[in-house]
């Protein structure tokens, strides 16, 4: 079997399937990317058995077959080369590989394709179109809000809430919750399902580089994203996700109106000065004064900073994990910051304080931290 594929070109799709690729597999023939070749199109697979991603590339072939790469040395040769054709010959028989450069000629030994777990087949699946640029926004708001905990494993994924008038996507670890709905996107009918962070990643970079619709299909086990010549499939995480709506409180008549990056740069400051385990920091609300402060007593460390702001409501104080605050202020985007509030020991809302896209909804919540007077 023999082909020839641009080294730039192979480069860039491998690199965007790497990702895949665990430290350490159960199957050693996942340290592998398998190539498909048939009629002048070039399959490449990279697999953890949760995760399967293929990419198609054009190259210059005549024969059909099958084999699997070592991975590391393969990525490692192509980002050692400079951009030229590569002619890959694979002896069929030993899976031998042999690459051929304008410098020289490289040997690997290789592994038989059939040995490759086959990528799952949907059956039955549902499906949604999604403009890319919406989907890789949707990941971006809402990925940092997912968890950790192996014990609640479907709060480590997004939960895709799909009906005929919006598509919501939402993530919590129980402290913090992200919910971005899209009015302009429908499916024909309900339906939810919840993707692990892992695919997401994954996606999310892949999605970074272009204007494509994504093709979503799902069914009860596995979901799959087709757009341009990339197909990612993963299994989605068994269980019933948390009722999300009960949590967010609807009375919160205490609205705070503030300038987003200096609301975000001043907590930046005076967190450094809270404590390392709580990392909590003092909002106390007095008019149009926000004062923001923190402390770590084991130190003797304090900062105390004022900002501006407008407020409706009574005078309040609360105190919030300054990492949570960071974390969803950065992934605001507006200029202006709403911050709603009920009761020093009741969840506090972020809202963008300008509309975003067409269709676009964000609401961000973080749990309070109890203020040690």
């Amino acid at each position: 079997m023999k082909f020839i594929v641009s080294s730039s070109t192979l480069l860039k799709q491998l690199q965007g399937l790497q990702g895949v690729l665990a430290s350490s597999n159960t199957l050693p023939i996942l340290d592998n990317f398998l190539f498909e070749i048939d009629n002048k199109k070039l399959t490449v697979t990279a697999s953890d058995l949760e995760t399967t991603i293929t990419a198609d590339l054009a190259v210059e072939a005549k024969e059909k077959g099958s084999v699997a790469i070592p991975a590391r040395l393969l990525l490692d040769i192509l980002k050692a080369c400079p951009d030229q054709p590569l002619t890959f010959s694979i002896d069929g028989k030993h899976f031998g590989i042999e690459i051929s450069s304008e410098q020289g000629n490289y040997k690997m030994t290789g592994f038989p394709g059939a040995d490759f777990p086959k990528s799952p087949v949907l059956e039955e699946p549902a499906s949604i179109t999604i403009p890319a640029g919406t989907l890789a926004t949707a990941i971006n708001k809402t990925l940092f809000a997912t968890g950790n905990d192996d014990l609640r494993p479907v709060m480590s994924g997004i939960f895709f809430e799909l009906s005929e008038d919006a598509a919501r996507f939402v993530a919590t670890d129980a402290h913090k919750l992200v919910r971005y709905t899209r009015s302009d996107i429908s499916s024909p009918k309900a339906a939810s399902f919840i993707v692990p962070k892992k695919p997401l990643n994954l996606l999310k970079n892949s999605l970074a580089t272009t204007n494509a619709e994504v093709n979503v299909e799902f069914n009860e086990n596995n979901a799959s994203f087709t757009f341009d010549n990339m197909r990612l499939v993963c299994r989605l995480i068994d269980g019933k996700y948390p009722n999300y709506e009960a949590v967010i409180p609807k009375q919160n008549p205490n609205k705070l109106t503030i300038d987003r990056q200096n609301f975000l740069n001043a907590i930046r400051r005076v967190a450094l000065f809270s404590n390392k385990t709580t990392h909590q920091v003092r909002l106390n609300i007095n008019g149009s004064q926000l004062a923001i402060s923190a402390e770590d007593l084991d130190y003797a460390n304090e900062a105390n900073e004022k900002l501006t702001c407008s407020y409706e409501g009574e005078d309040m104080m609360i105190g919030f994990n300054s990492r949570f605050l960071v974390d969803m202020l950065v992934n605001l985007g507006s200029e202006n910051v709403v911050m709603e509030m009920s009761a020093p020991n009741r969840a506090g809302i972020l809202l963008p304080g300008e509309a975003g896209e067409h269709g676009e909804d964000v609401l961000m919540l973080v749990m309070p931290v109890m203020l040690n007077n």
